[in-house]
């Protein structure tokens, strides 16, 4: 690691150090939730036209391939 990387690393961590002892937070009053009344409502409506769509199975044939390897065993090699 470089000198300039190694001192910009210590350089952050002492002023994070320092600041987190310069700030000093006291909780003064405590939280509440606010008391909430449903009652009712309603829910919306919608029509919608959506287009169809049709499965249908077929059968396909596939032809097949055959690998014959060379009989010979001067085979060049990577």
């Amino acid at each position: 690691m470089k000198t300039g990387t190694i001192l910009a690393i210590a350089i952050a961590a002492i002023v994070a150090v320092v600041g987190v002892y310069m700030i000093d937070i006291d909780q003064t009053e405590e939280a509440a939730l606010p008391e909430v009344s449903v009652e009712g409502g309603n829910m919306p409506e919608f029509d919608a036209e959506v287009g169809e769509v049709e499965i249908t199975e077929e059968t396909v044939t596939v032809p097949g391939i055959e690998i014959t390897p060379p009989e010979s065993e001067d085979v060049a090699s990577n």
